[in-house]
Order: structure tokens, then C-alpha cells, then sequence
């Protein structure tokens, strides 16, 4: 990249209003260092938002409602996404590449659902640079981590925290025993979660994430419909009492690895709750703290902890693409390599937890038993905490090394027995 970038932004909510602050405030340094970047024009829906008047008040920053007073320009050599979504912000994105403007974009769902469609338009413009570091986890610079530092080495395993929002709830399930209701209203009441939560709970942030991350660990595209994803909905504080009992605790987690040790040709990627030893670094990772947690041959284990999102932290990641991008480190190509042959192996092996909600009477455990053996499963313990009503038991099973398949057959063999009283709840133990 020579000379200075000028810039259109999409969007001035709180990252976009982050972002221009930065840019601004750090103007003095950004330039000792070879970064000469201004905004030229902001592109928002209402463009008498006091807001936004108030923070290009003073700067020479055209305020816009129509995209293509962007678009058009010939002098914006780059394009700045945050609106969101996978409609009007897809047509910005694609119309800007296709013009010849570097684009950098927080937009995590258009990246995962339009990978090969975007890996071709870049392709067709070789002089485009294409930035996203803001799309994965915040403030963690895991995008440049993975295009960059693992170039020499083999990864096996990508596991981590990914949603701040979900974090923070199981942690205050798990410290103050309260029920899941509870914790999201109060996540709710503090901003931490929508209104319609069902992004964060149900696992489709994450879901986005995991396979954006796979394709940069692996070389495969990963086509998010395709990722199985559980949410946290059925989670209840007496899975923390039997994960304590465990010498665990329960997080959320986003995972890619290798089916087979030492070989990337097939790996499993997959979003669900995970009982996770305490002594696993991703188990001590609290509040809306992310985690990402690298397995690879060289590096050995690798994990990068920080603010999963927020105004500041996911603007500085913003930024941090518009420096490399005037400091011409922009990697290519943007998705990492790509590499032929990689399966998707969803039915993955693992251990797993099995809680069983029942009315207690005789025969129960020899039933259970009976049920893992049809389905080809060794069970590793069975685990009870001191019943206080008979009617409404919480019974735990462990598994030995077994397929996710095999657990599926068991749990829907369980749920009709009689004495069951809800479709059993099974976790990968990590």
C-alpha cells in the first residue's frame, strides 16, 4: 500500500464511534509509524444522529446516507464494514472489493457464509486487501495470530471461549448458583445480551467464529449450517455441581481438531457446552473474558486470553488491520491456504457426560447400563449426589473414548424408558 488511505465507514454505532476515535486521538503516533489513515466519510441510516455528528465535529468527515456516496468515490482507496448482517452489508463488501478498495470488516456472519465466494472476488482483484481481524473474539488478535504464526508448525486443535455473553452466565450459574432464567435476565438488564438472546445462547455466534478459525487452522472451508451446535439453554446448576464433583466446570466452547493424531485429513468441528478440567487453561477463563486455546505440533499449547468485544476492544482491533494495511502486511491470501482433501468428520470420538433426570426406583442403573451396552458405549462412572426428591433425580453417566453417534443412540434409547422424565443432557468432556 503507498500513500494515505482514505477511508469510508459503514456504520457508526459503538465500535464504528470507537474506531474513529482511536484514529483520531492516536493520529500523532499512527503517522511516526507510517500510518497516514483519515476517514473521509461515514455511510449511517440517520445522518441528524446527535451522536455521530458530535464525533466528527471538527474533522473533515463527510456524513452520508447513501452507499454509493462511498462507493463511487474514486478517492476512498478503502472501506471500513460494521454495519452487520448479510444483506446490505454483503453488497458493500462485494461492490467495494470489485472496485479495487481494500475493505476491512468486523462482519463474522458474511465472512463464514461467503468464504468462497469472497476467496473468488479477491482472486479476480489480486491488488484488493482484505482485513477482518475484528470478526473473531474482540480484542484478541487470533486472525493475524493464525495467518501468521503458525505458518512452520502443524495444528491439531483449535478450542476456545468465543462469546463473552455465554461466559459470563455460566460463570455466575457456576459461582452463585443461580438458575440459567436468572442469569439472563441479569446479563439482559446489564446490555451483555439482546433482548431475542438466541445468537448467543443458542451457539450461533460462535458457530460463525469456529468455522472461520477451522479454515485458517485447517485449510477447509467449513460452511457454518454444517457446524452441529448445542447452546447452553439446558444447562442448570446441578451440572455445576457434578462438574465440581469432576474437579471441572462447564464452558461454552467452539472446537476444530484432527479426527486422527497427526493427520489434518479429517477433522471434526463442533459448538456445545464441554465440561472442562479445572486444570485445563480454558477452564479458568471467567466473566466475558474469551479464550482461543491452540494445540500444535511446534508451539505445543498456546493460549491467547482478552475482551471478547466491547466498544474499545474490538475498534483497536479494527485498527490494528487499517496499520498493517498501510504498513503493507496485509497477509495473503486473507483465508490461508487451502487444502484439498480435508474431510469433515463430524461424528467425532470423545468422553462424554450423560445426565439423567428420573424418578428413582429399582433396576434403574442396570437399565442405563444395559442401554450404553446396546449402543456400543463403555461407561467410565456413574455419579449421584445426595437425592433429596425421589421424583425428580439427577443421575450422571461418563463415558469411556466413544463416538458422539453412539451417545446420540443412547440418550434417544434412554428418553423413552418410563422412568426418564426429559431427554438426557450429554457434554464432550475436554
Amino acid at each position: 500500500m503507498s500513500g494515505p488511505l482514505r477511508i469510508g465507514m459503514f456504520g457508526c454505532g459503538t465500535v464504528g464511534g470507537g474506531v474513529f476515535e482511536i484514529l483520531t486521538k492516536r493520529i500523532k503516533y499512527l503517522e511516526s509509524v507510517g500510518v497516514k489513515a483519515t476517514v473521509a466519510k461515514i455511510c449511517v441510516r440517520n445522518t441528524k444522529n446527535p451522536a455521530v455528528i458530535e464525533l466528527v465535529k471538527g474533522h473533515n468527515t463527510t456524513i452520508t446516507s447513501k452507499y454509493d456516496d462511498i462507493l463511487d468515490d474514486p478517492s476512498i482507496n478503502c472501506v471500513v464494514e460494521l454495519m452487520g448482517g448479510v444483506t446490505d452489508a454483503k453488497d458493500v463488501v462485494f461492490k467495494a472489493i470489485a472496485k479495487n478498495k481494500h475493505v476491512i470488516t468486523a462482519n463474522k456472519a458474511l465472512i463464514a457464509n461467503f468464504m468462497p465466494d469472497l476467496t473468488s472476488l479477491l482472486e479476480a482483484h489480486p491488488n484488493v486487501r482484505f482485513g477482518y481481524e475484528a470478526s473473531v473474539c474482540g480484542g484478541i488478535p487470533i486472525i493475524h495470530t493464525l495467518q501468521s504464526s503458525y505458518t512452520g508448525d502443524g495444528i491439531k486443535e483449535i478450542a476456545g471461549i468465543m462469546n463473552g455473553t455465554t461466559n459470563y452466565m455460566l460463570s455466575k450459574m457456576e459461582k452463585e448458583g443461580a438458575s440459567y432464567d436468572a442469569v439472563l435476565k441479569e446479563a439482559q438488564d446489564l446490555g451483555f445480551a439482546e433482548a431475542n438472546p438466541s445468537a448467543d445462547v443458542d451457539g450461533f455466534d460462535v458457530q460463525a467464529k469456529i468455522a472461520i478459525l477451522a479454515k485458517l487452522g485447517f485449510g477447509c472451508h467449513v460452511p457454518p449450517s454444517t457446524v452441529p451446535t448445542t447452546g447452553i439453554t439446558r444447562i442448570k446448576t446441578i451440572d455445576f455441581e457434578y462438574a465440581k464433583l469432576m474437579g471441572a466446570t462447564i464452558k461454552l466452547l467452539g472446537i476444530a481438531k484432527q479426527t486422527k493424531p497427526n493427520s489434518a485429513d479429517g477433522i471434526s468441528v463442533f459448538v456445545s457446552p464441554v465440561i472442562v478440567p479445572l486444570t485445563n487453561v480454558i477452564g479458568t477463563v471467567h466473566g466475558a473474558s474469551n479464550i482461543v486455546n491452540i494445540v500444535s505440533d511446534n508451539c505445543i499449547n498456546g493460549a491467547y486470553v482478552g475482551q471478547g468485544a466491547g466498544r474499545f476492544p474490538t475498534a483497536n482491533s479494527v485498527v490494528n488491520d487499517i496499520v498493517r494495511l498501510a504498513q503493507t502486511v496485509v497477509p495473503i491470501p486473507a483465508f490461508g491456504s487451502t487444502r484439498e482433501g480435508v474431510k469433515l468428520e463430524n461424528d467425532y470420538e470423545g468422553r462424554f457426560y450423560v445426565r439423567v433426570r428420573l424418578a428413582d426406583g429399582l433396576g434403574i442403573v442396570r437399565s442405563i447400563g444395559a442401554h450404553a451396552e446396546e449402543a456400543g458405549i463403555s461407561i467410565d462412572s456413574i455419579l449421584q449426589l445426595p437425592i433429596h426428591d425421589r421424583n425428580n433425580v439427577d443421575t450422571v453417566v461418563t463415558t469411556d473414548l466413544t463416538k458422539v453417534s453412539q451417545v446420540e443412540r443412547m440418550v434417544q434409547a434412554l428418553s423413552k424408558l418410563p422412568f426418564v422424565q426429559e431427554t438426557p443432557l450429554f457434554l464432550p468432556i475436554l
